[in-house]
């Protein structure tokens, strides 16, 4: 019980810390002086093997917290999308609904690669299947227009092989009849020809006369990440096929030695190397002179992978952090107050069991905010809401607890220790049954809700079970613990001293 306790102890403390991350600084700065005036030992470094406590000099020091707590659109304000999906080419309501799930999902990715914790991308439909409108809500972003230019892009990578020399000789001619064969054929298989390739693309309406697609598209792209070239330095774009497009690289670079690869991002020609042999493991980069923010936003794009079907902004919305910090401020005052309310009521009607249960509470809320902080858990104004709730659900297996232990006395049970063991035990079958049904429709609500539901779903049911912890585990073995000292003779202070 006592190691059990210490441990409790010791979680509560660092969970402390972490709950109030200004106060750990302060606590690691002065320890950090300390540590300053000392020679600690190389054995003590040698421990430290992640570098989480040794700084580059291999001193041993405590780190600095920049842990804060996530909040959501309410609360932090950012940005409220609405999108407009056309979906006038596919004719079957299957493949409506197959665009319009795969059109969330791209844009899920998409939002996530702008850094927004707990993006909503939700999915609204009007009068007829046809009338589908996306609705994105990112927590944090202060520039709307850097969300629309990510999620609106429509990258379209694909590969493409020359065409037969005497086929695209002759279209090039044909477009352009002042041009030579030799310059015909620097402009479809040489990356100086690249702008004019573009200019006699231009006169062609689209057509691409030197370049045929082949089966190699960003379908089959595993990966992409922004790479530097170690000869020149220049930022690239390194990718990585899946074992399908591996094969069709391999298969499509052996039949192109010596000649080009147009590598082509939305219907434009990035660069077009030339083979030397044929390619297998399913790598290529992508070279174009690009800066990083460019670099990242190909990469990115290319990761989330194209839109299914075209979309049109209807509207944007700018929500401001100045409600948010009021209602930030009244639900902190609100969940004070409730506590402090339930703390008294317990030390008031059960005394000496009452006590215990504040000091289970305490942990109780130490450990849940931190595990708020750890997952992380994005809180909204409902999911503070579910934290509140769940404060006073928190003591209410400790209320069973001490109403059965009053029982044990009042029959006439002298041993505490023994009263204490049958109170938990005859009580936890009540207490689980009872915390089960709210976590299941906690889970209901979590699953089939969306929005700020789903926050206060999750917090009541995170809530739940750390009351059940605190209250079965930490209560219990506090209340084990004193029964065995003198306290165990005045029975009194054990039970309720009102009778309401």
């Amino acid at each position: 019980m006592r190691l059990i306790l210490v441990l409790v102890a010791l979680a509560t403390a660092s969970a402390a810390l972490i709950d109030y991350p200004g106060a750990y600084n302060t606590v690691a700065q002065k320890v950090n002086g300390g540590l300053e005036v000392l020679d600690m030992p190389s054995s003590i470094e040698r421990l430290d093997y992640i570098g989480v406590f040794a700084t580059v000099d291999r001193a041993v020091r405590l780190p600095q917290s920049e842990r804060a707590y996530s909040l959501g659109l309410d609360l932090q304000g950012g940005v409220r999308l609405v999108y407009k999906a056309d979906l006038s080419d596919l004719e079957l309501q299957d493949q409506q609904d197959d665009a319009v799930n795969a059109l969330r999902d791209v844009i899920e990715r998409r939002v996530n690669f702008l850094g927004v914790r707990e993006p909503i991308v939700q999915i609204e439909r009007g009068a007829s299947n046809s009338d589908v409108r996306l609705v994105v809500e990112l927590a944090g972003i202060q520039d709307p227009q850097q969300a629309i230019d990510e999620i609106g892009q429509t990258p379209f990578l694909e590969f493409k092989q020359v065409r037969p020399e005497e086929d695209y000789v002759a279209r090039v001619l044909k477009l352009a009849p002042n041009v030579g064969r030799e310059q015909a054929v620097t402009a479809c298989l040489t990356p100086i020809g690249l702008q004019a390739l573009a200019t006699i693309r231009n006169i062609a309406g689209g057509e691409d006369p030197c370049f045929v697609p082949t089966e190699l598209t960003g379908r089959y792209l595993d990966s992409a990440r922004v790479a530097t070239d170690p000869n020149t330095g220049q930022l690239q774009i390194a990718l990585q096929f899946d074992e399908t497009g591996a094969d069709l690289f391999e298969e499509i670079t052996a039949k192109n030695i010596g000649k080009p690869i147009a590598i082509v991002l939305d219907g434009t020609i990035i660069s077009a190397p030339t083979v030397n042999n044929p390619i297998t493991g399913g790598a290529a980069v992508i070279t174009g002179g690009f800066t990083l923010t460019q670099a990242r936003s190909i990469a990115n794009n290319l990761n989330a992978g194209a839109l299914p079907v075209p979309i049109s902004i209807l509207s944007q919305q700018q929500i401001g952090p100045t409600l948010g910090e009021e209602s930030v401020a009244s639900s902190l005052q609100a969940g004070i107050f409730g506590v402090l309310a339930v703390m008294a009521f317990m030390i008031l009607l059960y005394r000496l069991s009452g006590l215990m249960a504040v000091v289970s509470l305490v942990v109780y809320i130490s450990l849940l905010l931190a595990l708020i902080q750890l997952i992380p858990i994005t809180l909204t104004l409902a999911g503070i809401a579910g934290i509140i709730l769940s404060i006073g659900m928190a003591v209410d297996a400790n209320i069973l607890v001490f109403e059965r232990l009053r029982e044990e006395i009042k029959a006439g049970r002298e041993n505490m220790t023994r009263a204490v063991d049958n109170a938990f035990s005859r009580t936890w079958p009540a207490v689980r049954d009872g915390n089960v049904s709210t976590l299941l429709t906690a889970a209901i609500l979590f699953y089939f809700s969306t929005s700020f539901v789903q926050g206060f779903a999750l917090t009541l049911g995170l809530g739940v079970l750390m009351s059940m912890f605190s209250a079965m585990v930490v209560t219990r073995h506090i209340m084990m613990l004193l029964a065995t000292t003198r306290l165990n003779r005045y029975q009194r202070l054990w039970t309720r001293l009102l009778r309401i």
